[in-house]
């Protein structure tokens, strides 16, 4: 289905990330995987993809905060494969504090990894595409993308943030043969939610099982985590000639969250 296609997926070592990138190596397409870990562990992931499917994949360590490293990213993925044809904004980052406690830095860390990176890769993945008059520019957003829970305050402003980015880039692109929607998955058990799970219990004052099943698993009518597979075949969905009229989507995967 994706076989001579290139993606790249920003934070693709770990969580929804490397479960867009295992079902696009599945699919047939040359992998870009970037994101953070021991380097070790980040290369046996790489050779695993490539052996178990056989397509190029390759690790870039861009630091998603710093726009130099992104256009470096971005320029040496093109130089290799002439065009990012389907380019995953995944990359995140998560803190949880009252707005009145909350570190500045860590605000302007959020905004830059969880949007402003968004902004980075699109702008220099989109000539190619351009060029090539193919595209699929898939960001993954949040059910707060939607909605707010309390003490996000940053991710809930990035995540808006990106919905607003995946329309306006959408109409920008139209006509081009690219299309750009935005994924909104509900809780999706992850290692970013397993390090969210202490912190909101510290956050509310509660116990961590209650934050499972009384802040997070309450939001969800289905009262199930969304799993990492259902993300990844909606993502692979968007790439398909199916999809081609689904542009400027916010779509939610969420067990009913935002239907409330």
């Amino acid at each position: 289905m994706l076989k001579h296609k290139t993606a790249l997926i920003t934070g693709s070592t770990s969580g929804i990330g490397l479960g867009i990138a295992e079902a696009f190596a599945a699919a047939g397409a040359n992998v870009i995987l970037n994101g953070f870990g021991d380097a070790a562990e980040i290369e046996a992931i790489r050779a695993r993809l490539a052996s178990k499917h056989g397509g190029t994949v390759r690790y870039d360590g861009a630091d998603m905060s710093k726009p130099a490293a992104i256009e470096q990213m971005i320029g040496t993925a093109i130089a290799e494969f002439g065009c990012i044809d389907i380019l995953v904004n995944n990359a995140g980052i998560q803190h949880v504090a009252p707005i009145d406690e909350f570190p500045p830095a860590k605000w302007d860390a959020i905004i830059a990894i969880n949007l402003s990176s968004a902004f980075h890769t699109t702008r220099l993945a989109l000539p190619a595409m351009k060029k090539k008059g193919w595209g699929r520019v898939i960001n993954l957003a949040s059910a707060h993308a939607l909605v707010a829970s309390p003490y996000k305050s940053a991710y809930v402003a990035a995540k808006h943030g990106i919905a607003g980015l995946t329309k306006t880039v959408a109409l920008e692109v139209a006509e081009q043969g690219i299309t750009v929607n935005a994924i909104c998955p509900g809780y999706v058990r992850t290692p970013l939610v397993e390090k969210q799970i202490p912190e909101t219990a510290k956050a509310r004052g509660i116990t961590e099982a209650q934050v499972i099943n009384d802040v997070m698993l309450l939001a969800q009518p289905t009262k199930k985590f969304v799993t990492v597979e259902q993300v990844a075949a909606l993502a692979k969905f968007l790439c398909g000639d199916e999809a081609a009229s689904i542009t400027g989507a916010i779509l939610p995967i969420d067990g009913g969250w935002t239907a409330q």
